[in-house]
């Protein structure tokens, strides 16, 4: 298994709104490095559900629910999706504050990139950042 943290803002998307929809198709990334990512990522992948720009945390958890396929939304070039279900709300937010003060995710792409929207994580950091939220798998 992989993991992943994916971004995006709740006012536009957020794991509430994954949650009540039960699916989402992950569309619009319009960067190579995100859609390599994204392309990377297998059925039951777990991604950290990431709110940028407000709130700035880790709220839960999702699943892909299906592997890349190409991009609908795309009017032009080679751009992919995976959908994703939800999987576990985080029992308290982990704060892009907090994980810039743990020394063991330094090496995260959340603190070295802060642009990238869909990046990978080590099962350690994964693991870490679960903790810091206090959930448990």
């Amino acid at each position: 298994m992989n993991y992943w943290l994916i971004k995006s803002e709740p006012s536009v998307f957020g794991y509430e709104d994954l949650v009540r929809d039960g699916k989402t198709m992950w569309e619009g990334v319009r960067n190579y490095a995100a859609r390599n990512n994204l392309r990377a990522m297998k059925k039951g992948d777990l991604a950290l559900f990431y709110h940028s720009n407000e709130g700035l945390e880790v709220v839960g958890i999702a699943k892909v629910e299906k592997e890349h396929y190409p991009d609908p939304t795309a009017e032009s070039g080679d751009w992919s999706v995976v959908d994703f279900v939800p999987y576990k709300k985080v029992a308290r937010p982990v704060s892009l504050k907090a994980i810039k003060e743990t020394s063991e995710l330094q090496n995260v792409a959340l603190v070295k990139n802060g642009r990238l929207s869909v990046m990978p994580l080590t099962e350690a950091e994964f693991r870490k950042i679960l903790e810091m939220g206090e959930t448990k798998m």
